[in-house]
Order: structure tokens, then C-alpha cells, then sequence
């Protein structure tokens, strides 16, 4: 009788871990990716790697993934995990802030990648339904590859990492309905199809705001209760109860643990707990990474490879220029200079890790051919690994092409202001309000400084000569650039809530005896700005009845020191909360 180990897959998951404790220090300290280590290793040590040869030597086992279901397991693991933690890097707020470039930028980026790539397959023989899934599938690019090599150069907070970023969240959330359609095209059922669609995203919605209005309202008490306890190991299992169950509950519903997981990340980044979480799990990020990629690395053949070079090698170059070219545009319509334009575009040319999830799903309920569907991997697969290389080609050619016009791009450098500056006034956001004021104080020879999270903005601001960065005015190191502590005043202009509350938080905090005025959209967000250091606040509500209510009180004949007194003891005691 054979003996069957105590725990299943226990040797999968031995090797795994000893893979990993070997791997990540030996790629961190030779600079190398680490989605492209993991891939390459899960390709030698998978089934189709030195799995091939277990037959003839029995004990190359030992150091293989030679079995079918424990890979399985190891990628659905990895799957859940990463999907949690793209949804913690996600937030409401944050997607609101980039809302431009996720909704129209990244729409447009997905559709029109999309309609290009499902057309060529469509031309090459494939059938409506699967030309439309591999259209959708490889519009997407990969999350963990871009946005390590955006953190490597330190490029996240820059208008191109920023953008990147926005377009990266839409591809993200764009998963979820590709995995509806998989299924519904998998059904191979055209009758009814539009009644299955629509019952489909009616259950999809309904599930996820279930989970949201449950999730907002139970996890920060569970949270609180337990934060109490001041036990990281509590802590750890908490966060991971919370994505587990979530996935548990959409996969109940009919919907995929992925998306579970997502939506729970997501929960997260909601809360004052976002931060702890993630350092929480910042030990695992590698691991869960790792788990991913090298399950997806061992459901590659190389020897497809083999079988069809020309057409591989077609397909990659193909594959990367059409989205080169689509992002490049995207990119430029949205008020970047052609060099961070195309840099941009390089960087987004790869195929995703989401590829080998929907391909997979698609293959398994047989809407691809094995052959399609291993071929697509293999695309997918090396479009990933030669990346790096692409990548640093495109910021060489932007930086070239950005030199030839050096307007275009200088302007959306990070704010770094003369050393001389002092004496100055600081000015966050400039929209309306801001460039009011920017207007006033050049007509005063008021010197100051502006700082905008909007590329367009500080494109055209900045070829008019104005003094405006690029930037996020709650990010410190932003304002010692800017000698905000040398400056006579900060004034907040942001039109968003929390963005200009954040701000007046950490400048408060930094610069103690600095005035701050803050714009407000009503008294009671006056009130919170005051309550987090604002010196003072003008709500744009309460100052537009006021003024009304002056030139209605003039009219009757009252003096006018009486109506400025009536007035100001009204705007007082409204921002005060009285």
C-alpha cells in the first residue's frame, strides 16, 4: 500500500518554499525582475521543464513539479493572494483623484487594443468568440512587472508613473466582466445570451455591493476591537480571514475567489488600517508574488517554442507593437510630451499575468483550443520576460526625444524649486481657485509657487512660464522642495475633500507655526480642516450666500460696517460648527 503524506502536496509546497529562500536574495542582489526569475524558474522546474524527463530519472522528482493537481493548487493560492493585494494598492479615493486617466485613458487603451488585436485574430482564422477574448485578454498588461520597474527608477510619483498606474487600475477592474464573458461565451449558447448577460451582471453587482455595504460597516469595529490587543499574529489572521472569506463568499455566488479577494483588498484600503496591513504582509508580498509566477512558469511548454519560432516570435514583436503604438497615442492625447509618451508606451507593450488566469479559465471550459491556448501563454510568457530590456530601450528614445524638445517635458518634472526662493506662498492645486490666485499675486510681484497633480495642467501652465511642478502636495518630500518651510504661507485650493484635508494634515504637522488657508466645499468640511491646523478656511458655499446676502442687505438701506459685522459673525460661527 503506498503512503500518502500526512498533508496534501506537502512536498509541491516544501520545494516551493525552498525555491523561494533561494531565489529572492539571490535576484534582489543581482538587480535582476523578479516576476521574470520566478517565471524562468517555474519553466525548469515544471512539468513541461525538467518534468519531462522524470520517467528515465526517478529522482529528479524531488526537485520538480511533475504533478498536475499540486500545481493547480499553488497557482489558485497564488491567484487569491495577488489579487488582494493589487486591491490594497487600490481606493476609491485614489481612483477618483486619476478618474481621467482610469475611466477615459484606460477605456480607450483596452477598447482600442482590443478591437486591433481581436481583428487580427480574427483574420488569422479564430471564431468571433475566441478573436474577442484574446482581443480583451491581451489588451492588458502586467501590474507586478510595471509597477516594479516604475518603483525601481522611482518613477511612481511622476506624471508618467502616475498615468501608468490609472491605466494599470482599469485593466485590474477589467478582469472581473472579462471573466464573465469567458463564461458566458463558453456556454456556446447564442439563444437568450443577452437575458444570460444581464442576470450575470445583475448577480455580479448585487454580490459586490453586498460585500461593500457588509464590508464598510463591519470591518473597521472588527478592526478596532482587535487593534486593541496590539498582537501582530492576531492582526495577521484577521487580515487574512478577511480575504479569504470575502473570496469564499463571491466564489459561492457563482462569481470567481479572485474577485473576492480584489474586492477585500479593496475593503481594506478603505480603512485607517490600509497602512498596517500592508506592513503586516509586506513579508509575504514576495512569496505570494513568487507563488504566482513560478505556477504560471510551469504551465509553459518550450517546446512549442520549437514547434512554431517564426510564428512566436511574429507574435511577440506584434503583440508589443500594437500596444507600443496604442499607449504611445493614448498617452499623448493626455497632455504628455511624445518622449514620456512613447516611454510610456514601451513599458505598457507586455501581455499580462491576468492572461494566464482568463486563458486558463477559457481553455479549461473549452472556449480555446489547447494549442490556442498554449500558444497565447508562450506570447504572453516572453513578451514578459524581455520587458525589462524593452522598457529601458523606451526611456532611452523618450529622454532622446524629450532633449529635442525640452519644453515639453522639463514641465512635468517633480517640483524643485530655486534654493534662493523664500518669503514665497505655496500654493496646492491649480484649477480655478488656484489660478486665481496665481494671477493676483503675479499682478502684486508676489512671489510664489505652485504645485498640481494634473499633467495637462502643468503642461500648458508651465509653457505659458509660470512657476507650477508636478506633484502631490501631501507628499512631503514634495513640500521641502518647494522651501515650504521658508515660505510666508501654504494655501490649499484642491477641489477634493480628502485630498486638501491630507494635505493640511502633513503640513501641519511639519511646519507648526506656518499659516495655511484652505479652500472648503462647505462648512462642515471647514470645520474638519480647522480641527487638522488650517489657520483659516473659506468655505465656497457659505461665501457665495454671504455675498449675496450683502448685496440684498445694502439694498434695504443698512450701513454698510453693521452688514460686514452681521457677516463676519455669521462666517465664524458656521465654520466654527455653531
Amino acid at each position: 500500500m503506498e503512503h500518502q503524506p500526512a498533508l496534501p502536496f506537502l512536498r509541491e509546497t516544501l520545494l516551493f518554499l525552498t525555491l523561494v529562500g533561494i531565489l529572492i536574495p539571490l535576484l534582489q542582489r543581482f538587480r535582476m525582475n523578479q516576476v521574470l526569475g520566478f517565471l524562468v524558474v517555474g519553466v525548469l522546474v515544471g512539468p513541461y521543464g525538467f518534468g519531462l524527463w522524470v520517467d528515465q530519472w526517478p529522482w529528479l522528482e524531488t526537485f520538480t513539479f511533475a504533478r498536475g493537481p499540486g500545481v493547480q493548487s499553488l497557482a489558485e493560492l497564488g491567484v487569491i493572494f495577488l489579487m488582494f493585494l493589487i486591491g490594497l494598492e487600490l481606493s476609491v479615493q485614489r481612483m477618483w483623484s486619476l478618474r481621467h486617466w482610469v475611466f477615459l485613458g484606460g477605456m480607450v487603451q483596452v477598447l482600442l487594443s482590443s478591437f486591433v488585436i481581436g481583428s487580427l485574430a480574427y483574420f488569422f482564422g479564430n471564431s468571433l468568440q475566441v478573436a474577442m477574448v484574446l482581443g480583451l485578454v491581451l489588451s492588458l498588461s502586467s501590474t507586478a512587472v510595471v509597477m516594479q520597474l516604475l518603483s525601481q527608477h522611482r518613477a511612481l510619483a511622476k506624471p508618467l508613473g502616475q498615468a501608468t498606474f490609472a491605466i494599470l487600475m482599469l485593466q485590474d477592474l477589467a478582469v472581473v466582466p472579462l471573466l464573465i464573458l469567458v463564461d458566458l461565451l463558453a456556454s456556446k449558447s447564442t439563444e437568450g445570451i443577452a437575458q444570460a448577460m444581464s442576470w450575470t451582471a445583475l448577480k455580479s453587482v448585487g454580490v459586490v455591493l453586498l460585500i461593500f455595504v457588509i464590508g464598510r460597516r463591519a470591518i473597521r469595529p472588527v478592526f478596532r476591537l482587535f487593534a486593541r490587543q496590539h498582537q501582530p499574529e492576531v492582526f495577521m489572521a484577521l487580515t487574512l480571514l478577511i480575504a479569504l472569506s470575502t473570496a469564499g463568499a463571491t466564489a459561492a455566488a457563482g462569481l470567481s475567489l479572485a474577485l473576492g479577494a480584489f474586492l477585500a483588498g479593496l475593503l481594506l484600503a478603505e480603512t485607517e488600517y490600509r497602512h498596517e496591513v500592508e506592513v503586516t504582509i509586506e513579508p509575504f508580498k514576495g512569496l505570494l508574488m513568487g507563488l504566482f509566477f513560478m505556477s504560471v512558469g510551469m504551465a509553459i511548454d518550450l517546446r512549442e517554442v520549437a514547434n512554431h519560432p517564426f510564428w512566436i516570435a511574429v507574435s511577440v514583436i506584434g503583440l508589443m507593437a500594437i500596444k507600443t503604438l496604442v499607449s504611445t497615442a493614448v498617452f499623448r492625447a493626455g497632455g504628455m510630451p511624445w518622449g514620456k509618451s512613447l516611454e510610456g508606451g514601451m513599458l505598457l507593450a507586455q501581455g499580462g499575468e491576468f492572461a494566464f488566469i482568463v486563458i486558463g479559465v477559457a481553455a479549461t471550459m473549452q472556449l480555446l483550443q489547447p494549442d490556442v491556448a498554449q500558444f497565447m501563454l508562450l506570447v504572453v510568457s516572453l513578451s514578459l520576460m524581455v520587458t525589462p530590456l524593452v522598457a529601458k530601450v523606451g526611456k532611452t528614445l523618450g529622454e532622446r526625444l524629450d532633449r529635442l524638445n525640452p519644453s515639453s517635458g522639463a514641465a512635468l518634472e517633480e517640483a524643485d524649486a530655486p534654493e534662493s526662493l523664500a518669503g514665497h506662498m505655496v500654493i496646492a492645486g491649480q484649477g480655478r481657485v488656484g489660478q486665481l490666485l496665481a494671477d493676483v499675486f503675479r499682478k502684486q510681484a508676489v512671489p510664489y509657487v505652485a504645485i498640481e497633480h494634473d499633467a495637462q495642467i502643468v503642461s500648458r501652465l508651465a509653457k505659458l512660464g509660470r512657476p507650477v511642478y508636478y506633484g502631490n502636495a501631501a507628499r512631503l518630500d514634495l513640500l521641502h522642495k518647494l522651501h515650504t518651510a521658508r515660505a510666508t504661507a501654504l494655501i490649499v485650493t484642491m477641489d477634493q475633500p480628502a485630498a486638501a484635508m491630507h494635505t493640511v494634515k502633513v503640513a501641519r504637522e511639519a511646519y507648526p507655526a506656518l499659516p495655511i488657508f484652505a479652500r472648503s466645499r462647505d462648512e462642515r468640511h471647514a470645520h474638519e480642516l480647522r480641527a487638522v491646523g488650517a489657520t483659516a478656511v473659506v468655505p465656497e458655499t457659505l461665501e457665495a450666500g454671504l455675498q449675496l446676502s450683502s448685496f440684498a442687505l445694502h439694498t434695504l438701506g443698512l450701513p454698510q460696517g453693521n452688514i460686514a459685522v452681521a457677516l463676519q459673525d455669521e462666517r465664524e460661527s458656521r465654520v466654527r460648527g455653531e
